[in-house]
């Protein structure tokens, strides 16, 4: 599978390709390939970093079960700067919000699916990227979001 590595504010970031659509995302280092579509989503990742991009428009395949995929199009859908809450989320899925939780944590293409826009209900929750909160908590100060609690 085709890997590029992007040099992002939060460390070296790995995107993977596979038949055509982003598959992962994680913080870390050892890919060079330049497919069209990894040059284009290193493109949008830099405009992200920059302030210049709100939103990424970039083919994406989750793998895993349903519910997986139904978390990630739903973080998906929370615009730029704005966050929404594990409870939030597990209503409209009518699932538990530990589950939702759990699929948060199991996000493979951070950033890209922003898992860092969902809190816990009393505070930021967790962040399994690289850096752990302090990660989380950069790109919702990037963003400009969640302002209240960080």
């Amino acid at each position: 599978m085709p890997r590029l590595t992007v040099d992002t504010p939060t460390g070296p970031f790995t995107l993977t390709e596979e038949d055509g659509a982003l598959t992962g995302a994680e913080w870390d280092t050892g890919g060079g390939d330049e497919t069209p579509l990894l040059i284009e989503a290193r493109r949008q990742l830099i405009e992200y970093f920059a302030g210049e991009r709100v939103e990424f428009e970039l083919p994406l395949r989750v793998a895993g079960s349903d519910f997986q995929r139904a978390v990630c199009d739903a973080m998906r859908a929370i615009p730029f700067g704005e966050t929404r809450t594990y409870g939030e989320i597990a209503k409209t899925l009518d699932h538990p919000a530990q589950a939702v939780g759990q699929a948060c944590g199991h996000n493979p293409i951070p950033v890209i699916i922003p898992c860092h826009r969902v809190l816990a209900a009393d505070g930021l929750g967790g962040f399994s990227g690289r850096g752990g909160v302090e990660t989380k908590v950069w790109l919702l100060r990037h963003e400009k979001a969640a302002g209240l609690l960080i």
